[in-house]
């Protein structure tokens, strides 16, 4: 049998024993390249790795690593061990590998997938559904807008952002960046490396961002937002990537910001909805947002709630001044709810139009029942 078993589970050793029952089992790995060929994404597990495993059930006879590529890739393996059978499950069969059989007079076998007793039935697919990503989030807290060229060619700024932790799945289309996010599970799928977070940042921002792509660019806040831990400023002039790039990660202001800030859930925004629609963009409603998130960074450093509630409060005045697209029928009925809990200030995260609101509280104030609490990542 041949397979690329990466995440190794109980349906393939429950395979591996059934197929045993038909003499000594030999099995075709899948190379490191040929995953990434056929499924687009790295390995969780090198081939060294899931070579050791696999050899080391008692089932398996022997194994290898295939040295082709594509479906096909267990040409050669087939060649050195010379089987009389070569056994699939019934979603890995297809018609080549039948009529491969035929022509080398190999007898092919499709079996069901049966788990073994008592066991709930396996496949890496509902076991990818079933593992939570570890990628995190994105908040933008002010500054949005700033990143996307046509805005700072006005007057340049700081968007200001902070890496969340996973804590909580949030929808798709809510101003949380998970569009960027789903773009970053194409390379990592469950956590970010340890590496340079600034150049995973690049990274990312690049890959979502084909060149031949005419179309809209994500902004650069989306990936760095994304990658760079705790509290980050960055700094856009006419550029889709910032001139410079400032972070926090003194424990007490990230303690600080996170006894004041909440996400509140609201609805996803439309299919096909764009808030850029009757867009007006002035140089003086641009050093509005960039003035406004100056004042926003320095009353976090000071701890400042007021401050920092009106400096919150003036970006979103600012943003939505400019695309006034963000403010969809619905989102001023949660806001009315925000206000009424005792809310200092409020936004809607990301491009808006629904989505959540990222909300500002004095201390222990009482919180909506459906208020998230922002956990930034360290």
């Amino acid at each position: 049998m041949s397979g690329c078993y990466d995440m190794l589970h109980s349906g393939h050793v429950a395979f591996f024993k059934e197929a045993a029952q038909y003499g000594d089992l030999y099995v075709g790995i899948g190379s490191d390249n040929t995953i990434k060929e056929l499924k687009n994404r790295t390995p969780i597990y090198s081939e060294r790795e899931r070579l050791y495993m696999v050899k080391a059930i008692r089932y398996v006879a022997d194994a290898c690593i295939n040295s082709g590529s594509g479906m096909m890739d267990f040409v050669e393996s087939i060649e050195k061990f010379k089987p009389d059978i070569f056994v699939v499950n019934s979603d890995g069969g297809s018609d080549a590998k039948r009529e491969f059989c035929r022509e080398h007079g190999i007898e092919y076998i499709e079996l069901q997938r049966e788990p073994d007793a008592g066991l709930k039935a396996r496949s890496t697919t509902s076991l990818r559904r079933e593992v939570s990503s570890q990628l995190p989030y994105r908040i933008d807290i002010a500054g949005t807008w700033i990143d996307q060229p046509y805005v700072s060619q006005y007057a340049p700024g700081w968007a200001i952002t902070a890496s969340i932790e996973p804590n909580h799945d949030f929808m798709e289309r809510g101003g949380m960046a998970t569009s960027t996010r789903n773009s970053a599970r194409q390379i990592w799928p469950y956590e970010l490396p340890p590496y340079n977070e600034e150049m995973l940042a690049r990274l990312l921002f690049c890959f979502e961002n084909n060149p031949e792509n005419q179309g809209h660019i994500s902004g650069a806040q989306d990936s760095i937002g994304i990658c760079m831990s705790g509290l980050t400023r960055h700094y856009y002039d006419n550029c889709y990537w910032p001139e410079k790039i400032e972070s926090i990660h003194d424990e007490d202001t990230l303690e600080w910001l996170e006894k004041h800030l909440w996400i509140v859930p609201m609805f996803p925004r439309k299919p096909g909805l764009s808030v850029v629609v009757g867009r007006d963009i002035t140089e003086e409603k641009v050093k509005r947002l960039a003035e406004a998130a100056d004042r926003c960074w320095k009353a976090i450093l000071d701890k400042d709630l007021q401050a920092f509630a009106k400096a919150f409060a003036d970006s979103f005045a600012a943003q939505t001044s400019m695309f006034p697209a963000m403010m969809q029928p619905g989102v001023e009925e949660h806001i009315e709810r925000v206000r009424q809990s005792g809310a200092l200030a409020w936004k809607m995260t990301g491009a808006g139009g629904g989505g959540h609101l990222l909300v500002v509280m004095p201390e222990n104030a009482t919180v909506l029942p459906d208020a998230i609490p922002v956990k930034i990542r360290r």
